[in-house]
């Protein structure tokens, strides 16, 4: 037998008709809207990973800086207390000399009962409203 050629259109370059443009175009819009979407969504998982970053860095500022403090804090207050003992043992002398602060305890006499305040309006008495002042041709 003899093989029998067939017409068979040429599969290596179909001729495009309005149908393969059409068809074309939709593909390309469903690819470009899911691939907007798939964007959308990447951005926000950037983002949130962005955020995530930010506060571990604003946190470990924070704790270097509480770090720092508390190690200047355990410099200072030793000084401070010192210094304080030293100007209290400087001035007990002249303020004993004074009588302002001894090793006994001064107590004052009771104090006197405030006076009442007045009201606004008798403090300032009946004042007589200014006269007018009248123009200058």
């Amino acid at each position: 037998m003899a093989a029998v050629k067939r017409n068979k259109p040429a599969a290596n370059n179909p001729t495009p008709t309005l149908r393969h443009l059409w068809l074309a175009g939709l593909g390309l819009a469903v690819i470009a809207r899911r691939e907007a979407l798939a964007s959308g969504a990447r951005t926000v998982d950037r983002i949130g990973a962005l955020q995530r970053r930010a506060q571990g860095l604003v946190a470990d500022a924070r704790d270097n800086v509480r770090g720092g403090i508390e190690s200047v804090r355990g410099q200072v207050e030793p000084t401070v207390v010192k210094f304080s003992a030293e100007v209290e043992a400087r001035l007990a002398p002249v303020l004993d000399k004074l009588g302002l602060k001894g090793g006994k305890k001064q107590r004052r006499g009771a104090r006197k009962p405030r006076k009442a305040a007045k009201p606004a309006q008798a403090r300032r008495g009946a004042r007589k409203p200014a006269p007018r002042r009248t123009r200058r041709a």
